[in-house]
C-alpha cells in the first residue's frame, strides 16, 4: 500500500486503486494454480466441511426463535458463520475462486492457464461437495445436533425447494456475483474483513440468492432425509448453482473487474 505524508507529518494508508486489486487478486489466484492437487483437495474438503457451520447456525437460530414474520432476517445471521471460518480461515471454496483463478487466464490467455483453471476448479468442487455431503450425512443420520435443531435445519434447508431448475440457476448468478466481489475488495479491507463477509453473505441469506456449496450443503441433508430424490437433487439443484455462480463470478463480475483495467494492468 502506499503512503500519503499527513498534514501533521503523520502517514496515512492510500486506499488500493483497481490496478492494485487487480494484481493482488491476480497473484493470489495464480498462487493457487500452482499449489498440489493434494493440497487443493484437503483444503477444499476442509472448507466442504466447515461451510456446514452455516446450516448449523441457521438451525439453531430457527429452533430457538418464535414462529414470527422477522424469524428469517434473524435466522439468517447464522448464513455468514461457514463463510467467516472458511474465508478467514483461507479455504479452498469454489465461487471464490471463481475470480481469483479467472484474472491469471484472462490477464495472459494460454491453453496451459486454462488448464490448469479447469484443474483447480474441478479439484475444489469435487472436494467441497465431498465435504457438505459428509457434514449432511452425519445431520441425516443423527450423528450432529439434537433432534430439534437437525429438524429446524432440514425445515430452513427445504426453502431451495420452492425454486426449479431455472430459477436455481438465474438465482445463483448474484450469489456468485457478490462472492467475487467479496474476493475482490477483501484485499483493500483485511482489517473490516469480517464485517465485509457478514455484510455481503447476509444480503445473499436474506434475498434468497443460490449459492452451490451452502445450497450443496441443503440439497445433499434434503436427499439423505428423504425430501427430494436423486434426479432433482443433481439436475435441478446442484448443477443450476454451480452454472449461475459460475457465470456470475468467473464470468460478469471477473470480465468487469478486468476490463476496468485492462491495457494498464502492471506486474
Amino acid at each position: 500500500m502506499e503512503q500519503n505524508e499527513g498534514a501533521s507529518g503523520g502517514t496515512a494508508q492510500k486506499a488500493a486503486d483497481a490496478k492494485d486489486l487487480h494484481r493482488a487478486v491476480r497473484e493470489a489466484g495464480e498462487s493457487e494454480l500452482d499449489r498440489p492437487a493434494g493440497a487443493l483437495f484437503w483444503s477444499g474438503l476442509a472448507a466442504g466441511i466447515a461451510i456446514h457451520s452455516s446450516l448449523i447456525a441457521e438451525g439453531a437460530l430457527h429452533a430457538g426463535l418464535p414462529d414470527a414474520p422477522w424469524r428469517g432476517l434473524v435466522a439468517s445471521f447464522g448464513y455468514p458463520v461457514g463463510f467467516l471460518v472458511v474465508i478467514l480461515g483461507r479455504m479452498q471454496l469454489f465461487t471464490e475462486s471463481t475470480i481469483t483463478a479467472m484474472l491469471p487466464l484472462v490477464t495472459r490467455p494460454s491453453g496451459w492457464a486454462l488448464r490448469r483453471t479447469l484443474r483447480l476448479w474441478g479439484i475444489v468442487l469435487l472436494a467441497n461437495l465431498i465435504g457438505t455431503a459428509l457434514a449432511a450425512a452425519m445431520v441425516a443420520g443423527g450423528a450432529l445436533g439434537n433432534a430439534e435443531i437437525r429438524e429446524a435445519m432440514v425445515s430452513v434447508s427445504a426453502r431451495i425447494l420452492d425454486l426449479g431448475g431455472w430459477e436455481t440457476f438465474v438465482n445463483a448468478i448474484p450469489a456468485g456475483f457478490l462472492i467475487a466481489v467479496v474476493a475482490w475488495i477483501l484485499p483493500n479491507g483485511r482489517t473490516q474483513a469480517f464485517w465485509i463477509i457478514l455484510a455481503i453473505t447476509y444480503v445473499i441469506a436474506i434475498a434468497g440468492f443460490s449459492h452451490s456449496i451452502v445450497g450443496a450443503d441443503e440439497t445433499f441433508l434434503l436427499l439423505f432425509t428423504g425430501q427430494v430424490t436423486l434426479e432433482r437433487a443433481l439436475f435441478g439443484l446442484l448443477m443450476p448453482a454451480i452454472l449461475g455462480n459460475l457465470i456470475g463470478g468467473a464470468g460478469l463480475f471477473t470480465l468487469l473487474a478486468h476490463g476496468q483495467v485492462q491495457g494498464e494492468t502492471r506486474d
